[in-house]
């Protein structure tokens, strides 16, 4: 479904990404995992054109996507819930939500309400009054309403206490029981090792670990060395 070939991208002069290939099949889910200033989160803007690479690929679907404009990407089917999330503060709860509804998506103010319940009883409350954890659902909720078949998901537990990250944890469970094809950023390694088919390690921009769940947790030195001691990120 994607595919990022030999992609180099910059901030300004800054080389972040180095030649990075990646790919995403079709309901797979993907952890993406590194220290702070890897790459990661360049990564997933590199996909959705919000930092356009400089060289290489982004094969969405067999079609090269890099360096089209960020909402021309969202309707073929990409959607990002952002670390900072994005909410906004001034509006509802419910008006967050409808101006990212689009026809034809297989998921609807309905479903996702009943999804996360608690937003139901928030629809009222402006952005600005959640707390971290309903900012996080609102997020992942305004996602789904786009439609997307590529979900891009960026440090979804930072931030948020344990009862919240188990949450967001049984909701990407259940979005890749529906087959929905996931690309996760994830500080705490030990989450995203439990909900990956597979992971990618990077460091300074460039792939240094492609495997399982199972063969990143018996490799000592790229955990120690890439992730910190015990595998945290």
């Amino acid at each position: 479904m994607l595919e990022l070939k030999n992609v180099d991208a910059f901030y300004g002069l800054g080389h972040i990404l180095h030649g990075l290939s990646l790919s995403v099949s079709e309901g797979e889910v993907v952890a993406l995992l590194g220290r702070n200033g890897a790459g990661k989160t360049t990564t997933l803007r590199s996909i959705t054109g919000l930092t356009p690479p400089k060289r290489g690929q982004v094969l969405y679907k067999g079609a090269d996507i890099a360096g089209l404009r960020p909402h021309v990407i969202t309707r073929k089917g990409i959607a990002m819930v952002p670390e900072t999330r994005d909410i906004f503060s001034y509006l509802t709860v419910k008006e967050n939500l409808a101006i990212a509804e689009r026809r034809g998506s297989r998921w609807h103010m309905d479903s996702v309400l009943e999804r996360f319940p608690g937003l139901k009883t928030r629809l009222g409350h402006k952005g600005g009054e959640l707390s971290g954890g309903e900012q996080e659902m609102l997020a992942i909720a305004r996602a789904l309403l786009t439609g997307p078949e590529l979900l891009l998901l960026d440090e979804p537990s930072q931030g948020l206490a344990p009862l919240v990250v188990s949450a967001v944890m049984d909701t990407i469970r259940e979005l890749k029981s529906q087959r929905v094809s996931m690309l996760l950023v994830e500080q705490n390694a030990e989450m995203a090792l439990q909900l990956a088919d597979r992971v990618y390690v990077i460091d300074h921009g460039t792939v240094v670990f492609e495997g399982a769940p199972a063969q990143l947790r018996a490799d000592a030195n790229i955990t120690a060395t890439y992730l910190g001691v015990g595998g945290e990120a």
